[in-house]
């Protein structure tokens, strides 16, 4: 390893992490991951990985040893082991007092509605019959969100009935309600901010859901009022700087007939940024690895007109290599990405983006490509 090259470590070795190798090549970065198992998904491809478990604060700072910055694959990593961290002098982004805020929906609720950023009425509930009273003061359906560990449609539960309500209560964990907002669609934008104050946002993106998971990401999302994505911009924007976030920012959002409101909020390279390795001047990942080491943060303007990225959720059919020649020989513009990942069911595997100058033509390459690879079928 080069004595000048600084190392940052990533606690977590999913496909983030592993998408966070190419660019820091090409910065001359050394990255260090801690991985449960060496078949992860980062595992892979990094070779300085270390296995370990990040409730462990002990292998923690094991890991956190030589490290010129510290930052996460993941949000689950125990508030309190991130603040010992610092307390050590490591250089954690984002920190604990930032993070929280991702990992506790209820204490991101809580933040944001101090200063005023848009959300729906939210409470935390104890009980059914309080979820109840909630959902008879702001009306029915009611949302029922974990308060820690939810994620891709996981933990959240849309309650018409009180026997729905009922049920919610029955996964054991605490749980907070939120108002059901009526939203015309979802939109999504990732911003970086450096530990000394620079901020870029991406472009605002259309995300498209099915069943709680992302499938599809429209960059720009399309027909969006310039003033709704520049206020879009400005909420994310102000939030980073609320919370004190060091590295990348996820904010997705709402669009309702009543304006934006915030609906979660990720402290990582996300899934709807995905579309920024081939659409952009500079990548999410590009751009986290940037900010978290204080460097000037990089351009977020894109490559072409409209980027479409479509996830590629796994099937039947553990072997998709031998599905290329027909995507590649059928739109050699198409790009792919796949992470490394046992092939299961409705499991994120990998994905496509295509770039152009029409949304309706890029979106067809970009689901043609996507529904053959994981089903061998032609749209």
């Amino acid at each position: 390893m080069s004595s000048y090259s600084p190392v940052v470590g990533i606690v977590g070795a999913g496909q983030l992490a592993r998408m966070t190798q190419q660019p820091a090549i090409a910065l001359g970065v050394e990255l260090r991951v801690l991985a449960n198992s060496t078949d992860e998904s980062a595992a892979r491809v990094i070779v300085d990985t270390r296995i370990g478990d990040y409730r462990d604060l002990t292998d923690l700072r094991e890991f956190a040893k030589g490290c010129a910055a510290i930052t996460f694959d993941h949000e689950h990593v125990p508030t309190e082991h991130i603040r010992a961290l610092t307390d050590d002098g490591f250089a954690v982004h984002p920190g604990a007092d930032a993070l929280v805020h991702a990992q506790d929906k209820a204490v991101m609720r809580e933040r944001l509605t101090s200063f005023g950023a848009p959300c729906p009425a939210w409470s935390r509930v104890s009980d059914a019959d309080a979820a109840e009273r909630f959902a008879e003061e702001h009306g029915w359906p009611v949302v029922l969100k974990a308060v820690r560990g939810g994620y891709d449609g996981r933990g959240v539960w849309v309650c018409r009935t009180a026997a729905d309500v009922a049920e919610a209560f029955q996964a054991g964990v605490p749980l907070m309600a939120e108002a059901f907002v009526p939203f015309e669609r979802e939109l999504a934008v990732m911003v970086a901010r450096s530990p000394h104050g620079q901020g870029v946002s991406y472009p605002v993106v259309e995300t498209v859901q099915q069943d709680g998971i992302c499938v599809e990401v429209l960059a720009p999302a399309p027909g969006l009022d310039p003033e709704v994505s520049a206020q879009a911009q400005r909420i994310a924007l102000q939030i980073a700087h609320e919370l004190g976030v060091t590295g990348l920012l996820a904010v997705e959002l709402f669009e309702t007939a009543g304006g934006l409101v915030v609906n979660e909020l990720a402290m990582r390279p996300h899934n709807s940024g995905h579309w920024t390795i081939d659409g952009a001047r500079t990548s999410q990942f590009e751009q986290h690895l940037r900010a978290v080491l204080d460097l000037p943060l990089g351009s977020p303007s894109m490559t072409a007109p409209v980027v479409v990225m479509a996830n590629l959720l796994g099937g039947d059919e553990p072997d998709l290599f031998k599905r290329y020649e027909h995507v590649m020989a059928h739109d050699p513009g198409v790009k792919l990405h796949f992470y490394g990942k046992e092939v299961r069911p409705g499991r994120k595997i990998g994905h496509v983006t295509v770039a152009g100058d029409d949304l309706d033509s890029v979106r067809a390459r970009a689901r043609h490509a996507a529904v053959y690879l994981t089903t061998g079928e032609y749209t």
